[in-house]
């Protein structure tokens, strides 16, 4: 099958940072019979997905992608690459999650620090095996030559990029299907076609990675670019409704982990009451603050949904899982769409 020569050639430059000159080893297999195995592989090195141990430089095989607008997880820069069998390819359910074939595997790894000074903490993969996906946790050691499976999840001490000393959590094993889950089944979550920029959408049905071109009729806004996005028409609601869909809508959806709530955060919902807009709480409890709807148009301090993204609290917080650091802008996003919202 053919690979993206430019987008791997990116993803191994940044992979191969402060390594000056020194040749790459040579090309690893990627072991095709572990991912579709029964096994529970002890070390990321076991599946052959990188060209040595330290996880630097990407097998060939490897199809690196990006967000436009990503999951927030207390700033920690995230590494993403999908693997795909040999002679297979991925499909689109229009603009939605992408479709992946047996074999598949997605890997994520979530590092902090900047240039030689960047530390990879975990990398997660998740597997597509014949009896549905597994999603495996893997923490780095000191020494950054090694990722050992850590079912059991783990805790580290992380100095944030905006300074702040947290214990970042490494999911267990379990935890995985909190976010991981739809009608009782663990999926994939953040590659759907909208979240995707075009051109890689293009090159990768172009080079057969994609068996068919996505019909795509409304990106998600890229998060980096938010200031110019919010000055367009209608840019602060797509930046809320997007940072939704990304950290939200997993869990509250129909299906989801959440749908009990009966909010659906996804961005295809267009019933105001169903995103939360003057919506009652189901059962309201500490998580309310008080607060009687979701969102109060008008009013970010009245709203449950800005009071718990605003919150550090393990029994107040939102989401429950995935940080421990409150984000600022996700939140500042928020208030400004509730803020603009009509009050009649």
């Amino acid at each position: 099958m053919i690979r993206s020569s430019l987008l791997l050639g990116l993803a191994a430059a940044a992979f191969v940072a402060g390594v000056g000159a020194r040749a790459l080893p040579p090309a690893e297999q990627v072991n095709d019979a572990l991912i579709q195995s029964k096994k529970l592989p002890r070390t990321l090195g076991d599946f052959g997905f990188f060209r040595d141990p330290s996880a630097r430089a990407p097998s060939e095989s490897l199809i690196p992608y990006e967000l436009n607008t990503p999951l927030y997880s207390d700033g920690a820069d995230k590494l993403r690459f999908i693997y795909l069998p040999e002679g297979e390819a991925m499909t689109a359910n229009g603009e939605g999650l992408l479709q992946f074939p047996v074999g598949t595997a997605i890997i994520k790894t979530f590092a902090f620090g900047e240039g030689d000074d960047q530390r990879y903490i975990e990398t997660r993969v998740l597997l597509n095996r014949a009896d549905g996906w597994l999603a495996l946790p893997y923490r780095w050691n000191d020494e950054q030559t090694e990722a050992k499976l850590a079912v059991a999840g783990a805790r580290i001490p992380i100095t944030t990029p905006s300074g702040e000393e947290i214990s970042y959590r490494i999911p267990n094993k379990n935890q995985c299907k909190t976010c991981h889950s739809k009608d009782g089944e663990l999926i994939p979550i953040g590659p759907k076609a909208r979240n995707l920029s075009r051109d890689w959408l293009e090159n990768q049905t172009a080079s057969g990675n994609i068996a068919v071109l996505p019909t795509i009729y409304d990106t998600l806004p890229h998060w980096d670019q938010r200031d110019e996005v919010a000055g367009q028409a209608d840019g602060t609601e797509m930046l809320a409704r997007a940072y939704l869909d990304v950290n939200c809508a997993h869990c509250h959806q129909p299906g989801g982990m959440a749908s009990n709530s009966g909010l659906d955060l996804r961005w295809e919902q267009d019933d105001p009451h169903a995103v939360g807009i003057r919506k009652p709480p189901v059962a309201a409890g500490r998580g309310s603050g008080g607060h009687k709807v979701s969102i109060a148009p008008g009013n970010p301090d009245q709203s449950i949904m800005i009071y718990r993204m605003s919150s550090n609290d393990p029994g107040i917080a939102m989401p429950e899982l995935g940080k421990s650091t409150i984000d600022e802008d996700g939140v500042a996003v928020i208030r400004d769409w509730v803020s603009g919202l009509e009050t009649n």
